[in-house]
């Protein structure tokens, strides 16, 4: 018999695989002219790099979304309603990332790095929300009090963090994208293992 929160589980799959495949569009196909074609694939290094950067977070961001759901397994309006949300925040993110990969080697690349690490920041929000909310209404197995409490302070880091990156922008671009790519492996760890090395 399938769970109460297969179809929220399985619509949120189908979103992620799409907003995942979108990022290759970005990068193009060199058109034939004179200068070699060797040279034009490597020109475009930036579209490589956010597609390879998006793919990290947006993969991380599905296999987050997963965990949850293992915990959650009862749904209301509320939760669909967040759950909706997060997903408007995942859509998104194929056009931060076409910008960062048009302008990081020009003179906007500060306003897109920061245009890329606010998206960030707002799905961090909804994914606090979303889990929360389930928390808060008793949407969790009987058997996820402990996993409850080691995601909660797991995830409390992520606006934090990600407003950190925001601010490093105006240091260093280069920084504040690395940082970018370090919390992301820090939240594909799962909860409980964050928490027991942090605390030694």
């Amino acid at each position: 018999m399938p769970s109460e929160t297969s179809r929220i589980e399985a619509f949120s799959d189908g979103v992620f695989a799409i907003a995942v495949t979108l990022l290759i569009l970005e990068v193009k196909i060199p058109p034939i002219t004179q200068a070699s074609l060797a040279s034009q694939l490597l020109q475009q290094w930036p579209s490589y790099f956010a597609f390879l950067l998006s793919f990290l977070f947006i993969g991380i961001m599905w296999i987050n979304h997963h965990r949850l759901f293992t915990h959650i397994k009862r749904s209301d309006n509320g939760l669909l309603i967040l759950n909706l949300l997060l997903l408007l925040g995942v859509t998104a993110v194929p056009f931060p990332t076409a910008v960062l990969a048009m302008h990081l080697r020009g003179p906007g690349a500060r306003t897109a790095a920061a245009l890329y690490n606010a998206t960030y920041i707002v799905i961090a929000v909804f994914f606090n929300l979303l889990w929360r909310y389930a928390v808060s209404k008793k949407l969790l197995d009987q058997s996820s009090a402990e996993s409850a409490h080691a995601i909660s302070r797991q995830y409390a880091l992520g606006p934090l963090v990600y407003v950190v990156c925001l601010g490093l922008v105006w240091v260093s671009i280069s920084l504040s994208l690395a940082l970018n790519a370090a919390v992301a492996v820090f939240f594909a760890v799962p909860a409980r293992v964050a928490g027991s090395r942090s605390q030694r």
